[in-house]
């Protein structure tokens, strides 16, 4: 099959499977007599193992050694597991340094009164110069102010 359909039956656009060649991700497609790629059955189990991994959010990196273990009938499945793992932890991680972020966000607009006066506190939160409560302050950066 060409890109445009081996785009819709893997889910991938056809701009990610050309940069999925590029990068060595997958094969470089066979090619027809009148230069099209010409994608199979595998290129397309091939692709939809990609997208579901980028789904999960996983990095080209561990998608590249995902692959690899997949295509080896020997390996370890505590490869595999390890990999899923690290993910885990960096994906958690990741949460937890957002709900900071939106814990933090909450304090400083719980700290506007929102009256319209120019007296801003969330402003003066991000600038550094007025935390809207102690753990605040921990968390917001301490660079000096600049106008807005």
């Amino acid at each position: 099959m060409r890109i445009g359909e081996a785009a819709a039956a893997s889910g991938v656009s056809a701009k990610m499977i050309r940069h999925y060649e590029a990068i060595g991700l997958v094969p470089a497609a066979g090619r027809r007599g009148n230069e099209y790629r010409d994608y199979g059955d595998a290129d397309i189990h091939r692709l939809r193992f990609i997208r579901r991994a980028r789904d999960l959010g996983f990095g080209m990196d561990r998608i590249r050694a995902l692959l690899r273990l997949w295509s080896d009938r020997d390996r370890s499945n505590a490869d595999v597991k390890q990999i899923a793992l690290d993910h885990v932890a960096e994906l958690e991680e990741r949460i937890s340094a957002m709900r900071e972020m939106a814990d933090t966000l909450h304090e400083l607009a719980a700290a506007c009164d929102g009256t319209g006066r120019p007296d801003c506190p969330i402003l003066g939160g991000l600038a550094g110069t007025l935390p809207a409560s102690p753990r605040a302050a921990a968390k917001v950066d301490a660079r000096p102010s600049r106008p807005v």
